[in-house]
């Protein structure tokens, strides 16, 4: 017998395709040795994010590429990050913050392409390689860095970079920490534990710790694990499941209401909301080089360039 009702299904369609002249046809890059061995690749897009003019900006992770999508679905180049840029999010301010694997936090100015390291390292200790961010209302950034751990090595961190420039590390435990967002209340922190299958909560304390962190949800199957986060008005948490082509919408209780099918790929990395109710859901099929777009019955959590 089932423990919850079956989630109901939610499908998806192409909103924008990478197009072939932006494509490195025939390739392997360094990227590709590590995380797709033994595969030419073209593309691998990720870290999707909405400006106020209804621009998407993703990554394109290989090739160290920040990419831009009109609302009509035309790609353009915007800036390189001569590293391996994975999370991006945007400012209120307009700026560009990328989680880049080789080269730490960086800032990007969408209008020049002019590329600033906010921080590479905690105490003179280099990141193992950052993965993706998230913006308090405050101002204050969180950021995972994954680099290569799993449940064999479990010692990824988790950052939180206050508004002051204080540098303060939450987790250092981590099977593999990838996605995070905020509970609404700003109480509670979620991280995709990519290799451990599951999604931590971490509770924040008023004096900047953390204590009785556990894991929320626990899933299982696909070749890779959940990866990108987002959250719902309503406190739902939604899991981008890459390598089981689906992203899970549970609810503020935890409880899974809708998997959105990828129609597509299974490489689901990772989300964001859009349009003017913000109540659609732009995911990245990453190996694809596709945008997919599904229609929520929920709006998603305002981000932080759009407060």
């Amino acid at each position: 017998m089932s423990l919850y009702p079956v989630p109901k299904d939610i499908p998806t369609e192409v909103f924008a395709r990478l197009p072939d002249k932006l494509r490195r046809t025939g390739q392997r890059p360094a990227w590709a040795g590590a995380n797709m061995p033994g595969r030419d690749v073209d593309c691998f897009l990720e870290g999707p994010a909405f400006d106020r003019h209804g621009n998407l900006y993703v990554v394109n992770i290989p090739f160290g590429e920040i990419l831009r999508i009109s609302p009509g679905g035309e790609f353009e180049v915007v800036a390189g990050t001569d590293g391996w840029p994975n999370g991006l999010k945007i400012h209120q301010d307009g700026t560009l913050y990328i989680a880049d694997y080789k080269r730490g936090i960086l800032k990007i100015d969408p209008s020049s392409g002019a590329v600033e390291t906010l921080v590479d390292h905690r105490w003179s200790e280099s990141f193992r390689g950052c993965n993706d961010l998230h913006f308090a209302r405050n101002g204050d950034l969180y950021f995972t860095d994954q680099g290569q751990t799993g449940m064999h090595d479990p010692s990824g961190h988790v950052y939180r970079l206050t508004c002051s420039g204080d540098l303060q590390r939450l987790i250092d435990n981590g099977p593999s920490p990838n996605g995070l967002v905020l509970s609404p209340d700003e109480r509670v922190l979620y991280v995709a534990m990519t290799r451990g299958n599951a999604a931590w909560r971490i509770p924040l304390l008023p004096d900047g710790g953390t204590t009785k962190v556990s894991i929320y949800i626990q899933l299982s199957g696909g070749h890779g694990g959940p990866d990108g986060l987002a959250m719902d008005v309503d406190g739902g948490l939604l899991i981008c499941h890459a390598g089981l082509g689906s992203v899970w919408h549970f609810d503020h209780l935890g409880q899974p209401v809708h998997r959105i099918r990828s129609c597509e790929g299974l490489m689901t990395t990772n989300m964001a909301f859009g349009d003017a109710d913000n109540k659609a859901l732009y995911i990245t099929e990453s190996a694809s080089g596709t945008i997919l777009r599904a229609e929520l019955p929920v709006a998603g959590q305002p981000m932080f360039a759009h407060r």
